[in-house]
Parts: C-alpha cells; sequence; structure tokens
C-alpha cells in the first residue's frame, strides 16, 4: 500500500510539473513575461504575490481573468495592465489557475 501512494505521489508530481512547464511556455508565448516573473516583481507584480493577494477571495479567478483580458489600472499602483487581445479567454482561465496556484 505504501509502494502504491509513493508511485501516484510521484505521478501527480511528474503531471505537476508537466504543467507548470506548459503554462510557462503559454505564459511566454502569450508576452505575459514581458511584465511578470514568477517569483519577482519586474513591470508588473510577481505571480506569487498575484496568488498571495488572492487567496482564498471569492470571485478571484473571474477578476483576474477579466483583468488579463481587459486590463485594469490602480490595483497594483499607477502602472496599468493592459488588455491583452491575443489570449483567449479559455487560455486567461488555464493561466488564471496556474497563477493561483503558486500561493505560498
Amino acid at each position: 500500500m505504501k509502494k502504491i501512494l509513493i508511485a501516484v505521489g510521484l505521478a501527480v508530481a511528474a503531471v505537476s510539473q508537466a504543467n507548470a512547464a506548459d503554462m510557462m511556455a503559454l505564459a511566454k508565448a502569450k508576452n505575459c513575461l514581458a511584465c511578470h516573473a514568477v517569483d519577482k516583481k519586474l513591470v508588473g507584480p510577481s505571480y506569487q504575490d498575484v496568488a498571495a493577494k488572492y487567496a482564498g477571495k471569492p470571485g478571484a479567478e473571474a477578476t483576474l481573468v477579466n483583468a488579463v483580458l481587459h486590463g485594469v489600472s490602480g490595483v497594483w499602483g499607477p502602472v496599468p495592465m493592459p488588455a491583452n487581445p491575443q489570449v483567449t479567454p479559455a487560455e486567461a482561465k488555464e493561466l488564471v489557475t496556474w497563477i493561483l496556484s503558486m500561493k505560498k
């Protein structure tokens, strides 16, 4: 039984790492990484900071998907986040889900 649990845990970790690599590639392809990084502030906040700010907040996913698609200003200071018409709603949802999973 213990071996099965270890095997399942390793499989979940492998899928999670593959998903993270896929999401990082998507973020790069959609030009998100021009302003954001996983663990440090660039022009915009780090993904980890976004995850921490929105952790457990009702409607966080919808709020962030809307921000990705349509832009937002005043949330993280004076620099606005522009709209991202190159990102589909499905891609925005995937990216936001990934970002919210980064809470510390």
